[in-house]
């Protein structure tokens, strides 16, 4: 008997002790141990990432169309050039003197279909003056026709002399190196006094590339890739230039799949609004399109969410009570959600244990 009241004693100790210790550690009540969040006012976008590279597409690489010695290269790497500047030039008095030659033949071509107009317009008057003499009119007729001919020949000769030179200004045309547009000088592989071959003329001697035209070239997950449309606007952040601020717009999105890793994506270009100093082709970047926007609405972390993706619920904390409070949703950002209704800016949403339910749910 006694035996068993000391057992009896000795369990209502142990029962006490994990009460008190239960009570102790929440520290008298449910406030003491939850974490939560209040109910804020923001807004909330939501995106798709574009992951890639940046590419300064205008780019050119120049090179003799001729061979010779180079006589002047004016510009260095790194140089700013403009449309139409003269970048190299090769030594080429031969093509200069042909160029001179073909001139002349042209003027002289144009000499000679004045001179036969001339002549035409001559034996035309004769003609006519004619006509009435039956002998005369036949012969006169003929000069006509001469003359005519004559007149033909030479406007041929004239076109003939007119190719002729077009091609000679081309082929020393081809001796000096012009920009085709604005741009940066990235190489120079000639030098003053070098020998240019015919094995060279495929060569660059000199690169250059368009800054201010840049895109970004990556890829969309085909999970994504429904939801994003060209000319959507994008966000563009580089790793190089973390604090760099980039606008673009969707300009290409491939209508044909790419298995990466052994999943498909689509190649998707996003051209660039704006650059900064720093910015190279090459580069890693990527692009947040900008699916849709929702300005000062309700938010809350998208892991305080519980339920069902039909029937959301959030743990509210009222007067160190909490309430279990159906709600409704609409935009997440992957991060937060917006609250529709059933929250009010302010009040405490319980943060779950990770026990209770690690990390919510996602809501698109």
């Amino acid at each position: 008997m006694k035996k068993r009241r000391i057992l009896i004693i000795t369990v209502c100790v142990i029962v006490i002790g994990i009460v008190l210790g239960v009570v102790l550690t929440r520290g008298g009540g449910p406030e003491g141990t939850l974490t939560t969040v209040n109910v804020t006012r923001g807004d909330i976008v939501k995106t798709v990432l574009v992951d890639g590279n940046v590419a300064m597409f205008n780019k050119a690489y120049l090179s003799f169309g001729v061979t010779g010695t180079v006589t002047e290269v004016l510009v260095e790497e790194g140089n700013n050039v403009t449309d139409g500047q003269v970048l190299a030039r090769l030594d080429a008095p031969s093509l200069e003197s042909g160029a001179e030659m073909a001139g002349l033949q042209v003027e002289i071509a144009e000499g000679q279909v004045e001179a036969a107009r001339a002549q035409h317009e001559i034996a035309l008057i004769n003609w006519k003056a004619a006509i009435a003499n039956t002998t005369l009119e036949k012969v006169y007729r003929e000069q006509v026709n001469i003359a005519e001919a004559n007149w033909e020949t030479a406007k041929v000769s004239l076109e003939i002399a007119e190719l002729n030179l077009e091609t000679a200004e081309l082929n020393l045309e081809k001796a000096v190196i012009t920009a085709p547009f604005d741009g940066v000088v990235t190489d120079v592989t000639i030098a003053e006094g070098r020998d240019i071959t015919t094995a060279m003329l495929a060569s660059p001697a000199i690169s250059l590339v368009d800054p201010s035209e840049i895109e970004l070239r990556g890829f969309i997950d085909e999970i994504d890739v429904a939801m994003v449309k060209i000319g959507q606007a994008a966000i563009i952040t580089s790793d190089a230039l973390p604090d760099a601020e980039l606008s673009g717009k969707v300009a290409f999105i491939s209508l044909v799949g790419t298995i990466r890793a052994g999943v498909v994506s689509y190649a998707t270009t996003v051209t660039l609004e704006n650059t900064v100093a720093g910015l190279r082709d090459g580069m890693s970047a990527t692009a947040e399109v900008v699916i849709e926007r929702r300005d000062d609405v309700l938010l809350i972390p998208n892991r305080t969410i519980g339920g069902t993706l039909a029937n959301p619920k959030v743990s509210v904390l009222i007067d160190g009570q909490v309430e279990e409070r159906e709600i409704t949703l609409g935009l997440s950002d992957g991060i937060n959600i917006e609250v529709l209704s059933g929250l009010a800016e302010g009040e405490k949403v319980v943060l779950p244990t990770s026990k209770e339910r690690p990390g919510g749910f996602f809501m698109m």
